[in-house]
């Protein structure tokens, strides 16, 4: 499957009247004190809501924010996002850029990757002009050793199963260089690309924000905090083996994965 891309559309900054002095990236605004906008009946109040939808007016901007707003702490690695709004790195990267250059977001460097952070009070203020709904939804991580086979498939079936009610990572305690082929050739049979992805090691970071860890196969080198739940799948590591044998593991995994989805969020999560 080919990741669309589009068309880049020059950035466009927030009304004046929303760029006063920036939070601190660990600060948050509880709900009773978010800014409130003006009217939009009111002519500054109809402006300043243009100019919002102007910015806003790309889905894959929208997607952004929305998958930023339902992660713990209002951030998320630059590395998980072509994934959650299926779009080309290059793509991301421009309206990254451009939400940032807005006031928006507020980028960080951590090691290697770029994280993006809402910046919470304009944020607020969007969500009072739009009256968006606040959405928290859980993050689900999942481990293996390499992050090629069994964690990349498991990873696919809950965002293909659960969408955007659940948010999905996965990693390794030691990456592989590529995705195992026959992972990736078994997966396609079924409509999901996992081409398109690279393992990943695990962060201190990813774990934090999960809300239930499930390992697969990674033993003590999974890591392991006080208060997040965890989850053990004994599953078959495909490494080394061909697709016949993986077919079976995918078909295990999707089941795994279904009752993992009514037991997260209830019967019918899977309709």
């Amino acid at each position: 499957m080919s990741i669309p891309s589009s068309d880049p559309q020059p950035a466009e900054a927030l009304p004046a009247s929303r760029s006063s002095s920036a939070v601190q990236a660990s600060s948050a605004v509880p709900a009773s004190s978010a800014v409130q906008a003006p009217s939009w009946g009111s002519r500054g109040g109809a402006e300043l809501l243009a100019e919002s939808l102007r910015l806003l007016a790309d889905p894959v901007r929208l997607r952004i924010l929305f998958h930023l707003a339902q992660s713990p702490g209002r951030e998320a690695c630059a590395c998980e996002l072509p994934g959650a709004v299926e779009r080309a790195q290059p793509t991301v990267s421009h309206h990254l850029s451009a939400l940032t250059e807005a006031g928006l977001l507020q980028r960080t460097q951590r090691g290697k990757w770029a994280w993006f952070r809402l910046e919470e009070e304009r944020w607020q203020a969007l969500v009072a002009e739009l009256s968006l709904p606040e959405v928290r939804v859980p993050t689900v991580l999942f481990l293996c050793v390499h992050n090629a086979g069994r964690s990349q498939m498991a990873a696919a079936w809950l965002r293909t199963l659960g969408g955007e009610r659940v948010r999905v990572l996965s990693a390794g305690s030691a990456p592989a260089e590529s995705v195992n082929p026959a992972a990736v050739e078994v997966m396609a049979e079924v409509g999901i690309d996992l081409a398109s992805y690279e393992p990943q090691r695990w962060t201190e970071a990813m774990v934090e924000q999960a809300d239930v860890v499930v390992s697969m196969g990674c033993g003590d080198r999974c890591p392991v905090l006080p208060a997040t739940r965890y989850v053990d799948w004994a599953l078959e590591d495909p490494a080394g083996q061909g697709a016949d044998a993986v077919r079976v593991i995918r078909d295990q995994i999707r089941e795994r994965v279904e009752g993992f989805l009514v037991e997260l969020l209830g019967e019918g999560a899977c309709a």
